[in-house]
């Protein structure tokens, strides 16, 4: 039987509102309306980035004790400080903290989770929100008073960024918000969550519906027939120039990105620790009540990760009146310590659908600029189309 509370759900654009308007959420400069979206909040570099020798983790002691050092080399973690508000090089490889403009001051029926932006994931740039006297990250736990600091870790390419910039969102919680798995089969019977990515459009039918504690989802390594490139990835290159993260449609994606081709056997080998951009086979839906948010993938199943950035906010894929046959899902995939063969088809990862405590009066793509609710196989975008 579910535990999730009729009153339990992530809390829509409205709600956020009100918690910046009643300082639930406050920051300075103040929270700009851009920043807002349907079911999370964007939040903004600081004026400062400190150059860490290691991450760490806060579980004993507030974060700005470790940084309140008047001589860094008598510091076990902090190497030096750097001024973000005429820019900055991140180089790559290097670990960063940076205290973010917004913090909060949560009521005890409230939690909060973070997660890396689409386009920050799609540069291999890994981001962890830190808060004071926690043992993990990106959970913020329900009744949390204080800062929020952003961990960075640029792991393709060296980036420049610059203060009120956005690398990561957060979502709020009230209780248990998770969609159970045959409530996912019954939405999907009269509102279809995925569809088929061929000319057909075709949703995805109940036998091949697949779910378990989440939804499971397929990748796609033999590419569009109708193309004549069929290029069904990208690889990133190891040597390459700074991205400026305020250059929109800029760089030129042979600069930083190998294009991979599809294999006679409709499979492609992954190298340890090298970076893939990829695509799902299915598009996939989420209906103004609900938001979505691809999970970990399990270690059981192989070690790689395939995802950077998780969050599918209501209207993604779906358009204001269920109009959009779903989106595909851009993957961010890094393989660890060894050689891993993928087939077309083949389960790769899975989505996570939360009930939203209302629906949002903004929806993805419907009122509010979104860079990729139309996408295929698509880079960041700051690269030329």
């Amino acid at each position: 039987m579910s535990t999730r509370s009729p009153h339990a759900g992530i809390l829509p654009y409205q709600d956020i509102t009100r918690l910046i308007s009643s300082q639930v959420i406050d920051a300075s400069p103040a929270i700009e309306d851009r920043q807002i979206q349907p079911a999370s909040l964007d939040l903004r570099l600081g004026r400062k980035a400190y150059r860490l020798i290691s991450s760490f983790l806060p579980e004993l002691s507030a974060i700005s004790s470790r940084l309140d050092i008047l001589d860094f080399y008598q510091s076990d973690l902090v190497m030096y400080e750097m001024d973000l508000t005429g820019g900055a090089i991140l180089e790559k490889g290097h670990v960063y903290l940076v205290p973010l403009l917004e913090s909060l001051k949560l009521p005890k029926t409230i939690r909060a989770r973070a997660n890396p932006k689409s386009t920050t994931g799609r540069l291999d740039v890994f981001t962890r929100v830190v808060t004071d006297l926690n043992a993990g990250f990106d959970e913020i736990r329900a009744g949390y008073h204080g800062p929020l600091f952003l961990e960075v870790v640029p792991r393709s390419f060296a980036i420049k960024v610059c203060t009120g910039q956005s690398l990561n969102q957060i979502r709020f919680v009230r209780g248990n918000a998770a969609v159970p798995d045959r409530d996912l089969l019954a939405l999907h019977r009269t509102t279809p969550l995925l569809y088929h990515n061929d000319p057909s459009r075709k949703a995805v039918g109940n036998q091949d519906f697949r779910a378990e504690h989440g939804l499971f989802l397929r990748i796609d390594v033999k590419g569009d027939e109708r193309s004549s490139s069929r290029i069904i990835g990208y690889r990133a290159k190891k040597n390459s120039h700074v991205i400026d993260l305020s250059k929109v449609g800029h760089y030129a994606a042979a600069d930083f990105w190998e294009p991979l081709y599809r294999h006679r056997h409709d499979s492609l080998l992954l190298e340890p620790e090298e970076f893939y951009i990829l695509a799902s086979k299915e598009r996939i839906r989420v209906p103004a009540g609900y938001a979505a948010e691809m999970v970990a993938y399990e270690a059981a199943c192989g070690e790689l990760r395939t995802h950077y950035a998780g969050f599918f906010d209501p209207g993604f894929g779906y358009g204001s009146k269920g109009e959009i046959k779903g989106t595909q899902v851009v993957l961010e995939v890094r393989p660890h310590d060894v050689p891993f063969l993928i087939h077309d088809g083949q389960t790769f990862f899975k989505v996570v659908y939360d009930k939203m405590l209302d629906k949002p009066s903004q929806l993805y793509g419907v009122g509010l600029g979104s860079s990729y609710q139309q996408q295929a196989l698509t880079l960041s975008k700051h690269f030329k189309a």
